[in-house]
């Protein structure tokens, strides 16, 4: 029997049993999928299949349903990956187009990814690790107390309070400050604390040496910061209509866990990032105990390399055509790889999608792919910098619009 008309029988069966959600029978199966064997031939194959770890049968009677070790191979070699509509398409544009604010745009990009699976949507805003430093301010708050105000380039504001005991002049802290900036900018937060405590030598800031190290301090520490980003979730309602409650508590648990789930969906889509961009973990590969009867669906989101106008339009144009037509997760490599890559190759957050493991993986991956590209658009068009970085007043005051009032 050829080995490939077994795997043609699995996957009829992984695909009858994601829409029934039904035991699938070898009777059923000949009548929905044009096998070119008889229903005998079919049983014999799932038999073999069941043998080799792929399907189950639940009960002696009933039909047969998939394995982890069966959806796997289903997603491994996932052929067609349905393409969204352009109604979705303008949809997801008209939806998310809409935001004010980087936390608008993210917590809006995860209702809209749940509404289209049906399932659980996380979206991580912007790791502090791998952002850059656009502009930082500091302000005083009290006597001895400043606050430094850190804006990325990917959106992200931190706040991080400093104690300066020896608070210096306006003139001597709006200068330390400027050069921080001219120093500093398109720097990571852990070049800038670098940079920073070098500043410290320098005769001009003899008196801002403590200030230095301690703002050096705060920023690597944001950097160093594991829970530095937010995430935003949505569709767990959803989600229970779908299943018993006992069957969403150990998920719900594994929900509340939020490091630990950043920790798997960061780590699938840096290693889906040299591949085709998405990357699928199935039961036992997420290694979480409360995900083992779930499957996650995770993207990286970023800005490009190049950053530069003409890369956008390329990339945009790649999108309205690869999003229109039937993407395929191997084929779509080059296209999906250069949208979620951020400085040095990596994904500056990540977006996804969890589910039961009979999700519509389909569906599911064009879906996460689709609102990642979305919010890559989102960062490498600057609509995160909206409004200029807070300004000083010329008695150093800071002002709300970024420019020193007239």
């Amino acid at each position: 029997m050829p080995q490939t008309r077994r795997m043609v029988v699995l996957r009829a069966v992984v695909e009858d049993y994601i829409r029934s959600q039904e035991p699938v029978g070898s009777a059923a199966l000949t009548k929905q999928h044009d096998l070119g064997v008889s229903s005998a031939t079919v049983r014999n194959d799932m038999a073999a299949l069941e043998e080799e770890g792929y399907l189950i049968q639940p009960h002696t009677s009933a039909g047969r349903v998939p394995t982890e070790k069966g959806y796997r191979y289903f997603v491994d070699r996932l052929a067609t990956v349905v393409p969204l509509s352009k109604a979705q398409r303008r949809g997801i544009d008209g939806f998310l187009s809409g935001s004010a604010s980087l936390q608008d745009t993210l917590q809006r990009a995860a209702r809209l990814l749940a509404r289209i699976t049906g399932q659980v949507a996380v979206v991580a805003s912007p790791s502090l690790a791998r952002s850059t430093l656009r502009h930082v301010e500091l302000v005083p708050v009290a006597a001895a107390t400043l606050l430094a105000v850190v804006i990325t380039d990917t959106g992200r504001v931190a706040q991080h309070t400093i104690v300066a005991p020896d608070m210096p002049s306006s003139e001597l802290l709006g200068l330390f400050t400027d050069t921080v900036n001219a120093e500093c900018a398109g720097l990571s937060l852990a070049q800038s604390a670098q940079r920073i405590r070098a500043l410290g030598a320098d005769p001009r800031f003899r008196e801002t040496d403590a200030l230095a190290g301690q703002l050096a301090a705060a920023f690597s520490a944001m950097h160093d910061d594991e829970r530095g980003s937010e995430l935003y979730m949505s569709g767990a309602s959803s989600l229970a209509h779908q299943r018993t409650m006992a069957d969403l508590a150990p998920l719900f648990d594994a929900l509340e866990e939020q490091v630990v789930l950043m920790k798997l969906m960061s780590a699938l889509s840096e290693e889906t990032a040299r591949g085709d961009g998405v990357g699928v973990a199935i039961g036992s590969e997420t290694h979480t105990p409360g995900l083992l009867h779930a499957a996650v669906v995770t993207s990286g989101y970023g800005r490009t390399e190049t950053g530069d106008e003409t890369a956008h339009e390329d990339r945009s144009r790649k999108t309205e055509q690869t999003d229109g037509a039937s993407a395929s997760p191997g084929n779509d490599a080059d296209d999906a790889t250069a949208a979620v890559h951020g400085p040095g190759g990596e994904p500056v957050a990540f977006i996804g999608s969890i589910g039961p493991t009979h999700m519509d993986y389909a569906n599911t991956i064009s879906a996460v792919r689709a609102v990642a590209r979305y919010l890559t658009a989102f960062l490498a068009d600057g609509d995160t910098s909206r409004r200029d970085p807070p300004g000083r007043a010329a008695d150093g005051s800071p002002t709300a619009s970024g420019r020193p009032p007239r």
